[in-house]
């Protein structure tokens, strides 16, 4: 029992669907973890072991009812403080929302709950998702960044604190935490994941994701959240997502890997040109190097120009009331973006559909795109939370990508690596990124 909070999203489900353990079980393990690692990981914006036990008993009650159980029934879930949650505050990482409390659920939330979840808390988000680090630090190093924005969820899950966790990604807050914590972490397409009811930063780039402690454990997460909402602006109708299904299944034919250095090759340092090649080197022929296009060059400043404008007007009446409360870095993106011109701002948003589309052939050659997931393990120091810029192409096109914790620097931290994926294929990915884990263990 002590290391129930240890166990995976599936193999928890599964242990209180066979009653080897409860709900209330598996929340107590979480909350002694959480007590035990929290002076130091700092993971929680919001957490009050009281309610989480409730909803624990609540659900052992309708187990014991006979109740059809949904397939997170009783696993504990974190959700970064920008997630709206009726329950509990969310104050999105800034003094300027302090005690904020919404009415509503997000709509990933209600998924979870309809799932059966645990909503155990709200964890540490950067200050609205940007720049300017929270209190979090990294589980296997207080000494270094956990990295951001969704740090808080990253650490939560590396901690042992709870298997799954909730977090955003704009550039590289999924990925970029994930790799420095040494977790799973998944950043679906863009529009497969409602995010009403989260903090917007920027419409064209938030995407909705999650961590946890193993691919099979992502693609039930993401199977759970992939429902259509009639209110999200970017979703279309569809059939569910057999991303669990697809993701336990052997492909057709064994994957191939592109090996995508992209144009910052050289600012990663030695130990992820080492570790890749190492990689590259195990699979053999299942991997092939492939050069980006000229027309993905640009997408960084692309990528800039549209997030930076988004921000100066999505937080542009928290700059007009609190600017003098906003961190430096925050008021100079809001500052930047002020100053973006409307064609500017509508050419930038014009290449991502472009730039998406010159990368689309290189899935007509391979399954996914192997490459950095960030320029190195874990900087030293909370005063950053680490570049992005391995993220930034991925998250301007909206592709799926997912972080897997595979290499290790020499120093004993985690770094992770990246697999992408083509628009819409999530499901694939998963499976591809199933069979890496499996081909390099």
């Amino acid at each position: 029992m002590e290391q129930l909070n240890w166990l995976g999203a599936r193999q928890a489900a599964q242990g209180i669907r066979d009653g080897l353990f409860s709900a209330t079980d598996l929340v107590n393990a979480c909350l002694a973890q959480i007590a035990a690692r929290e002076p130091e990981v700092q993971a929680w914006a919001y957490l009050d072991p009281a309610h989480a036990l409730a909803q624990a008993q609540r659900a052992d009650e309708w187990r014991a009812a006979g109740k059809p159980l949904g397939p997170l029934h009783g696993v504990p879930v974190g959700i970064k403080d920008i997630i709206d949650t009726g329950d509990m505050p969310t104050e999105d990482g800034t003094p300027l929302h302090s005690g904020r409390s919404p009415w509503h659920d997000a709509k990933v939330v209600e998924l979870l709950r309809g799932a059966g979840a645990i909503i155990m808390g709200k964890t540490v988000t950067t200050e609205l998702a940007t720049y300017s680090p929270g209190k979090t630090r990294n589980p296997h190093n207080p000494a270094h960044t956990p990295g951001g924005s969704s740090s808080g969820s990253a650490a939560a899950v590396a901690a042992g604190m709870v298997p799954l966790a909730l977090g955003t990604q704009t550039n590289g807050s999924l990925i970029r935490p994930a790799a420095y914590c040494g977790v799973f972490g998944f950043k679906p397409s863009r529009g497969l994941i409602s995010r009403r009811g989260i903090l917007r930063q920027s419409e064209s780039l938030d995407q909705p994701g999650g961590f946890a402690r193993s691919v099979e454990d992502l693609a039930l997460l993401g199977e759970v959240l992939a429902a259509y909402d009639a209110e999200e602006s970017d979703m279309q109708p569809r059939g569910s997502v057999p991303m669990s299904r697809v993701c336990g299944e052997d492909a057709p034919m064994p994957p191939t890997l592109a090996l995508v250095k992209t144009p910052l090759w050289q600012q990663a340092d030695a130990e992820v040109h080492g570790g890749l090649a190492e990689l590259a080197e195990h699979l053999g022929e299942h991997v092939g190097e492939f050069v980006l296009p000229d027309s993905a060059a640009q997408a960084l400043d692309w990528h800039k120009t549209v997030m930076e404008a988004d921000i100066a007007a999505n937080y542009a009446a928290d700059y007009e009331r609190g600017a003098d409360r906003m961190s430096a870095s925050l008021r100079e993106q809001i500052e930047r973006g002020r100053r973006i011109t409307a064609v500017d701002y509508l050419v930038a948003r014009s290449r991502i559909p472009i730039v998406t589309e010159g990368l689309d052939e290189i899935f007509d050659r391979y399954d996914a795109i192997l490459t950095p997931a960030v320029a190195g393990a874990a900087p030293a120091g909370l005063e950053s939370t680490g570049s992005p810029m391995f993220c930034t192409l991925w998250s301007f096109c909206g592709m799926p990508a997912i972080s897997l914790p595979l290499l290790q620097a020499g120093n004993g931290l985690p770094l992770g690596v990246q697999l992408v994926g083509r628009v819409g294929d999530d499901a694939r990915l998963l499976r591809t990124a199933r069979w890496l884990v499996e081909t390099v263990a």
